[in-house]
């Protein structure tokens, strides 16, 4: 029954997803509806839809794992830089990019470029969206691989029909809507990982006996909770965090100043003063996930110490979110039911950054390659076809 419980509501959000496709798939009437939102994405979304697309299932997976097993400084450090990354980026590049992308007619990242600096030949908007379609194509088939191998792991679902049926939900509901469902289905997917974050941190604490039993455990334990100190949980090692691990972990940050996926929002927000409230909404999101992300890590060391979990070394401790939404599921239906939204999360947080490069990657190719730098004129409605037909390619 439990099991039951926890697959129906991961196929609720599954359908869900695809609704929002759906919903809209008559909202694209040329290139810029398809691929930039028409420029008319409100402030919430733009910034719920960019941090969603970024964090992956590496927030609600390996930074726990990391925090877990060697405790705050290599996940602090990298929280640090990720979210001065994610302020600068949107202090410095988005209402640059937004107002030279919206005279400049540009839809695409290569795009700006080539017009930007005056590229006629086009070499720019080739180069980049080579470089976009060899980096996003195989990062997206990781995602699909990923969701694929979570079904088979929980269930015992075949791997490749459950990679399958993830892709096929992926690929449709971004065919269907474009980029204004992708940007959608993110907000809604970053709302999930909110709420998984939330219930499992909550859960935890209490079954790991309260918040003082927690740090109580995590300070008993040397270097533990020290930013210039790493621990081997499974050795009890400690070891000094360098200058050049902390600068190493802060410079994480650095990348978000060339994520196509990213800077696609900035240009499709319908008001570049309105990047103001998104910038705050994106930075304080970003902060508290990271950090609840952080502290649940050290919360199921506490749960490890409580004997409510067993300990989880190497690899397995990325799998400390999902044995906790295991623990949640054994209480009732309602419980069952809660666990399948955490698991949904985990879901979200893969498929969320999966869409959107797919769909960063498919006007690489449709729109910059073909018709750009390859001078095939198309129609609108060709134009479209070539989108959809390329994120199914």
């Amino acid at each position: 029954m439990t099991n039951i419980c926890i697959i129906a509501t991961i196929i609720i959000y599954l359908v869900a997803m695809l609704l929002v496709g759906f919903a809209y798939s008559k909202s694209n009437n040329d290139s810029t509806d398809f691929y930039l939102g028409g420029r008319k994405m409100g402030p919430l979304v733009t910034a719920m839809s960019a941090e969603a697309s970024d964090m992956s299932s590496w927030l609600l997976m390996g930074m726990p794992g990391l925090a877990y097993l060697t405790g705050i400084a290599s996940p602090g450090w990298t929280a640090i830089g990720l979210a001065l990354g994610t302020w600068l980026n949107w202090l410095i590049v988005a209402r640059r990019l937004r107002r030279y992308s919206a005279n400049l007619e540009a839809i695409t990242v290569p795009q700006f470029l080539s017009l930007r600096f005056h590229d006629q030949r086009n070499l720019l908007n080739a180069l980049g969206a080579v470089i976009i379609i060899v980096f996003f194509v195989p990062y997206t088939a990781s995602g699909f691989a990923a969701c694929g191998k979570l079904f088979n792991s929980l269930f015992g679902v075949d791997y490749m029909a459950a990679m399958v049926l993830s892709a096929v939900v992926i690929v449709g509901y971004t065919i269907m809507g474009g980029f204004l469902a992708v940007s959608t289905t993110d907000l809604i997917q970053s709302i999930v990982m909110t709420i998984a974050l939330v219930v499992v941190l909550g859960f935890g604490i209490e079954v790991a006996g309260g918040w003082t039993a927690v740090t109580d455990n995590a300070r008993s334990i040397p270097g533990y909770l020290s930013l210039v100190q790493m621990t081997d949980i499974s050795t009890g090692e400690v070891q000094d965090y360098g200058f050049i691990k902390s600068l190493s972990m802060l410079a994480w940050g650095l990348g978000y100043f060339g994520m196509p996926h990213i800077l696609l929002r900035f240009m499709a927000i319908e008001d570049e003063k309105k990047l103001v409230l998104s910038r705050r909404i994106a930075s304080v999101w970003v902060v508290i996930a990271m950090t609840a992300s952080i502290v649940i890590g050290v919360v199921g060391l506490g749960m490890t110490k409580a004997g409510a979990l067993e300990f989880l070394s190497g690899s397995s401790s990325e799998t400390l979110i999902v044995r906790i939404a295991s623990l949640i599921s054994q209480h009732g239906v309602l419980a069952a039911i809660l666990a399948g939204l955490i698991l949904a999360g985990i879901l979200a947080a893969t498929m969320s950054t999966a869409d959107s490069q797919m769909l960063a990657a498919a006007s690489s190719v449709s729109q910059n390659i073909l018709q750009e730098f390859g001078h095939l004129k198309l129609s609108e409605k060709q134009s479209l076809f070539a989108a959809r037909l390329t994120i199914i390619c």
